[in-house]
């Protein structure tokens, strides 16, 4: 049963505080200008490796527009270095997401299926488009792992957002 409450578009992007791959920390309340957040299932997960090896294709067009991009799951610190390290990740990479956090942000929650997949809880795909005034712009959720937005249409999206200063859609929910 979802227990996840749907986290509105136009929603002030919560103060979350996650540690970082290599040291700090990772608060995308508190960052400046527009930023992409990816939440990503974990180091189990090889539709979320090959979605990051596109990601990190696209980052200099990201930075070149001015759009950070991060991304966060729910493995332990050993997990996701190991990601970090095995695919050569060059945007920040956090851990340690809460279930409660997952369930603020209105992700789903899946338990894996058995050991070998991973050993806690952890949230299937959402990304979340944060704008300067930190403003939820684009929230997408999805229950599966083969469900994802495509990150060339949404780097060109964000640059016509910000180009033409549109307004955030769907809060009339």
């Amino acid at each position: 049963m979802n227990t996840s409450s749907k986290f509105g578009a136009g929603s002030r992007f919560p103060d979350f505080v996650w540690p970082l791959t290599g040291g700090g920390e990772l608060n995308v309340a508190r960052m400046p200008g527009w930023r992409v957040l990816i939440v990503y299932r974990g180091k189990h997960c090889p539709r979320c490796t090959a979605y990051f090896k596109t990601l990190d294709g696209l980052l200099d067009g990201f930075r070149e527009a001015g759009i950070a991009v991060a991304a966060v799951s729910a493995d332990p610190a050993e997990k996701a270095s190991a990601s970090v390290a095995e695919n050569g990740w060059r945007f920040p990479v956090a851990y340690g997401l809460k279930i409660e956090q997952m369930r603020a942000l209105g992700l789903y929650i899946s338990e894996p299926r058995s050991a070998q997949e991973t050993d806690r809880p952890f949230a299937e795909p959402g990304l979340f488009v944060i704008n300067p005034d930190n403003n939820v712009q684009v929230v997408d959720v999805s229950n599966a792992s083969y469900s994802r937005p495509d990150l060339g249409t949404l780097l060109g999206g964000i640059k016509f957002a910000i180009e033409n200063r549109l307004p955030v859609r769907g809060t009339l929910n």
